[in-house]
């Protein structure tokens, strides 16, 4: 495994993206940032964090063995890892809201950001971006963040944490590789916030309705029981869960 540590770049993702197009990169390659000026999340959404208080790195990790259809397992397993060191650390009340926030105790405390590479209509690589609240516990823009100092009062050193994170992304990506996918799915749906609950969502045309949280499908849709007991499923660009 390559660690590439910055000081300061704009976003690990487009850092290890333009790497990816200079050279070969080997398996496992990471490019770890002390501080990120321009961090990204789904929708174009902004990422902030204090420089050299949180974790914020991104992985580059061939994975054709997937195919696009089965490309948000990848996103589910990312969820899982992060997850199972949180809980290792003490951190409780861990849920994954979807598709991508990681939470603890209804606040965020990771956000995820997964791009991939596709060649010829194929699944080729995969750059994940992770941002993880650590040390931080101040947000002036972010009412609903948390983080692991602040939820445990511990100061931790960050290379530790970002050890345990790649062993745990390790794992992770050989039971995709070895097609565990069901197990992937189904831990991911045990762990996702307001499942079984009703919870209120406001779809594009800015008006709310209640839903329960079923799962989702192998693609990554949001699987809502609503009124009259009707299935329906939306994708991340068709609602919000609202908390």
């Amino acid at each position: 495994m390559r660690i590439v540590k910055l000081h300061t770049t704009d976003s690990t993702n487009d850092y290890l993206k333009s790497l990816a197009k200079e050279q070969k990169l080997e398996e496992d390659t990471v490019v770890w940032a002390l501080e990120q000026t321009n961090g990204r999340g789904q929708m174009g959404t902004k990422w902030s964090s204090d420089a050299g208080k949180n974790l914020t790195f991104s992985v580059f990790r061939k994975i054709q063995q997937i195919t696009i259809d089965q490309q948000f397992y990848a996103l589910m397993a990312a969820s899982l890892a992060i997850k199972d060191v949180l809980k290792k650390l003490l951190i409780k009340d861990v849920s994954v809201k979807w598709p991508n926030d990681i939470l603890s105790d209804k606040k965020k405390i990771c956000g995820i950001l997964i791009e991939n590479v596709i060649k010829k209509g194929e699944l080729n690589a995969m750059v994940l971006g992770v941002g993880l609240n650590v040390n931080q516990t101040i947000w002036e823009q972010a009412p609903r963040a948390t983080s692991i100092k602040t939820l445990t009062g511990i100061h931790f050193d960050l290379q530790e944490i970002l050890t345990l994170l790649l062993e745990q992304f390790h794992y992770y990506v050989n039971m995709l590789l070895a097609g565990d996918l069901e197990t992937i799915k189904k831990d991911y749906e045990a762990y996702l916030f307001r499942k079984d609950k009703p919870s209120t969502f406001l779809n594009r045309n800015k008006e709310q309705f209640v839903g329960i949280i079923q799962g989702v499908t192998d693609q990554g849709k949001l699987i809502l029981l609503e009124e009259d007991n009707v299935i329906n499923t939306y994708d991340l660009k068709e609602i919000e869960l609202l908390f």
